[in-house]
């Protein structure tokens, strides 16, 4: 198997004190994902840092260390799955505690069951706690008895960043692993080896493509309801008696009014193109329309956030220089929120981007500078640009006759600071739009001052 994902255990959560190895057979009627989880560290898909011969988690596993791990991850990335192999492999007992449900009494009564197991037949306890930084100061507290005397072995998971949700304490005692979202390849693996596994379809269904790439991209890197989403599927299927689900029947499956992405991706790529144009026009409206249809297509939205990204420098840049800040916070936010909430975040972003002054003056200059680059017209750095550092450099000349901007009047000195093959370009030309009107003004003299053709600048 080469999936990795959360999926919920089979153990009595409601009782800490209960467990088991995962060892056992999970049966027939069990969800997909849970029927198609990982066994073995060698079946994940993804996390390939994690997988790695002499990575930490492997050495924690071949050499059966008694180690606390924190998993930092996006949901769907494997971290239940792998607190699951952790038990399995090792022959520990499991118990599981959720952050949302539990408080400081489950989670005292869960490392006393551990220790008491421990007395009296020497086996270890795999205590993984989910969504850990949901925890209290005092309920994080609590874990540090356990995990100081090893009474457990404590797997806890965050989707938040620990340096701010976990108490420096229990962080220390504990080994940070990093997991990252899946790829769309991943997801394909994760799919197909369910399709065709025993524990999954047993090869009973055929996926066509287009169903395949709506599944994709529906899952945002979440393997978990990757197969969530194909079981309910191929149980759509079956309820029409076809052994083939389409695209038509995975849309009605998981209750999307999704646009129709065709095997090529032409609508994929016709909706983003026009969302994008649709901002560089400052038509707000229609730009709304465009990211409503991704997000009901499950276009990932990290996809969107970048484009985003790009387009605030791209498309706006100084006429608004608050747009970079914009793009960037809410691609932030969509890695620490997650959707649906984030789709707020980019929906302020949308707009406000569209309705920000534009100026493609940023993406002029620097297409015209890799231009002639490209073209050989490199030429010498001028020796005074050149670094005076190292031993000697002074003798070849080297920043000999530099002159200190700080030490110039107005904080800018004349002198030559590019070579002399492109001494006369003027690759940035700000436009008069919005805030980089000023930034064209200013710009124009200081350029003058450093070419030494005026001594006052604005």
């Amino acid at each position: 198997m080469d999936g990795l994902f959360d999926v919920e255990l089979d153990v009595e959560a409601s009782a800490p004190t209960g467990g088991g190895s995962l060892s056992g057979e999970v049966g027939a009627s069990a969800p997909l994902a849970v029927r198609m989880r990982p066994r073995t560290l060698d079946e994940l898909a993804g996390q390939t840092q994690l997988r790695a011969p002499g990575s930490p988690l492997r050495q924690v596993l071949d050499a059966d260390q008694s180690l606390s791990l924190l998993l930092w991850g996006p949901p769907g990335t494997g971290k239940t799955t792998i607190a699951s192999i952790l038990s399995r492999q090792t022959n520990r007992r499991f118990v599981e505690v959720s952050a949302v449900s539990a408080g400081v009494k489950e989670v005292r009564a869960a490392i006393e069951g551990a220790r008491a197991t421990l007395v009296a037949t020497g086996q270890e306890t795999v205590l993984f706690v989910d969504e850990v930084h949901r925890f209290s100061k005092a309920q994080q507290d609590a874990l540090l008895p356990g995990v100081e005397n090893r009474w457990v072995n404590l797997v806890a998971a965050t989707t938040e960043n620990p340096f701010f949700s976990v108490i420096s304490p229990l962080l220390s005692r504990s080994l940070l692993l990093r997991l990252e979202s899946l790829t769309d390849q991943d997801i394909r693996s994760v799919i197909e080896r369910a399709l065709h596994d025993e524990r999954g379809l047993g090869g009973r269904l055929t996926l066509e493509e287009d169903a395949r790439d709506h599944l994709v991209r529906l899952a945002g890197g979440d393997a978990r309801r990757s197969l969530t989403y194909l079981e309910a599927a191929a149980g759509a299927a079956a309820a029409r008696e076809s052994t083939t689900i389409d695209l038509e029947t995975a849309e009605t499956a998981v209750d999307q009014a999704a646009v129709r992405y065709d095997r090529q991706g032409d609508q994929h790529y016709d909706v983003i193109s026009a969302f994008i144009k649709s901002v560089r026009g400052s038509d707000a409206d229609a730009a709304l329309h465009y990211l409503a249809r991704m997000f009901e297509a499950g276009e990932d939205p990290r996809f969107i956030a970048r484009r985003l990204v790009i387009l605030a420098s791209e498309d706006i840049g100084l006429a608004d220089p608050s747009a970079l800040t914009t793009a960037v916070a809410a691609a932030q936010a969509v890695q620490l929120i997650g959707m649906p909430e984030a789709r707020l975040n980019l929906a302020q972003a949308t707009i406000a981007l569209a309705v920000a002054p534009k100026s493609n003056a940023v993406t002029t200059a620097i297409t015209a500078a890799v231009a002639d680059v490209k073209a050989g017209r490199i030429g010498q750095v001028p020796a005074t640009m050149r670094d005076a550092h190292y031993e000697g450099s002074k003798s070849l000349g080297h920043g000999a006759e530099y002159i200190y901007s700080h030490d110039a009047a107005y904080g800018i000195a004349t002198q030559q600071y590019a070579p002399d093959t492109v001494l006369d370009e003027h690759y940035y030309r700000p436009t008069a739009l919005g805030a980089e009107a000023a930034v064209k003004e200013r710009w124009e003299r200081v350029r003058r001052i450093v070419r030494g053709e005026d001594q006052t600048p604005s």
